[in-house]
Formats: C-alpha cells, structure tokens, sequence
C-alpha cells in the first residue's frame, strides 16, 4: 500500500487530494489543524492535528511516524496574506503580516521536509511535493502581492536546493502550480475548481520520475 502526508488536508485543496488518495486506496495521513472538514470522507484516513508552524510539533510527529514509509510528501498548507492592504501593496506594508505569510508559505514547508525526508526516503516513490503558485514566477510577475508572491518565489529555491541535495538518494523533489483555482484564497471568479486541479495534480504526481527531480510544473 502506498501512503501520503497532506498538509492543510481539511479544506481547499488539502480536502480533495485527501479525498483523492483515499479513493486510489492509498493511506492518507491527512495532518490539520482541524479534522471537522475530514468528516465522511470513506478510506484509510489517519488524521493527526498539526500546525504547521509548531515546528516541535512537526518534530514530534515524524517521531510519531517514525519507520512509516511515506511515498508522496505534500506540503499543501499555504495562506494568501490580506489580498486588501497589508503585505501587499507599497505604502501599506505591515511587517508582522509578512513575517506571518513566510512562515507558513515558506519556512514551514521546508521545516516539513526536513522532518520527513527520512520517511520519504525510505518509500518506493520518494516524492516531495510542495504547491507552488504562478504568481512566485519572475518571468511572470505583474506587480502587487508582495508577500504571497515573494514567499512562493523563496520556496521554488528552497525545492531547488532540496532537488540537487537529495537527487543522488532518487528522491523526487518537484513544486507544482494548482492553477487559479476556486477557493478561499482563489476566490469565486478563479479559472478552475478544485474538482478540476486536484486530479490533474495527482496524475501528475503519479507520473513523475527521477529525471523530474528539480523541476518546477506550473
């Protein structure tokens, strides 16, 4: 049986691939901060609560998990920032908000595969996966967002970094982009929903193979 950790697996995105793995028959350990979203989803479901920035908290879980083979790390767990005002837009920056949308978009995905990697290691399909976003693109940057976009642009180099340390184990280190995409933080008016994005993104994880290691699929 393979096994999959999600990060932010009670809503948004993290629900449908929790719901998507399950289907395949996967084991899905599905880690919130919450498991109300997690209610009535059939399969082999281990909810364990977690912040993902109580980095003790991470420790302990992976002690928790520990000689669990994990075949796919994914690091879902992500925030938008005040889209309104703060972190945002020149003039009305606020540090504390900026600090808040790094941690979570960008240190706590990173502190994550630090914990796990052995876990992954150990797996038949060594992936770690984290979801990226267009908008971390520089090629592609219209300005605005200063966070959101800087902290995506900071985890695509984490990934990379990640890819050339771990590629000699055959670990399989990708970031991929969801699309825009009808959520909470995408809002109504996104170009896909999420029974649009999340299966495509598993069947591209399904498909990835150690020459993948270090690329960026947005």
């Amino acid at each position: 049986m393979s096994t999959v950790l999600i990060t932010g697996a009670a809503r948004g995105l993290g629900l449908d691939f929790t719901r998507q793995y399950a289907a395949k028959g996967w084991k899905v350990l599905a880690c919130a901060r919450k498991p109300d979203g997690l209610k009535g989803i059939k399969g082999d479901i281990h909810h364990h609560a977690l912040e993902v920035t109580d980095y003790e908290a991470v420790k302990a879980l992976s002690k928790k998990l520990n000689g669990e083979a994990i075949d796919v790390l994914i690091c879902n767990a992500g925030v938008g920032g005040d889209r309104e005002q703060r972190g945002q837009v020149l003039g009305a920056f606020d540090a504390d908000e900026m600090r808040q949308v790094f941690e979570i978009n960008t240190l706590a995905p990173l502190m994550m595969a630090e914990a796990f990697v052995g876990h992954v290691a150990r797996s038949q399909q060594k992936k770690l996966i984290a979801i990226t976003s267009i908008l971390g693109s520089l090629a592609n940057n219209n300005g605005g967002r200063y966070a959101y976009r800087a902290s995506k642009t900071a985890l695509n180099m984490e990934w990379n970094c990640l890819a050339k340390e771990l590629g000699g184990r055959g670990m399989i280190c990708v970031v991929v982009h969801p699309g825009w995409v009808q959520t909470e933080m995408g809002g109504p008016m996104a170009a896909l929903t999420i029974d649009q994005s999340v299966p495509s993104m598993v069947e591209l994880i399904d498909r990835l193979k150690p020459e993948d290691n270090g690329r960026s699929r947005l």
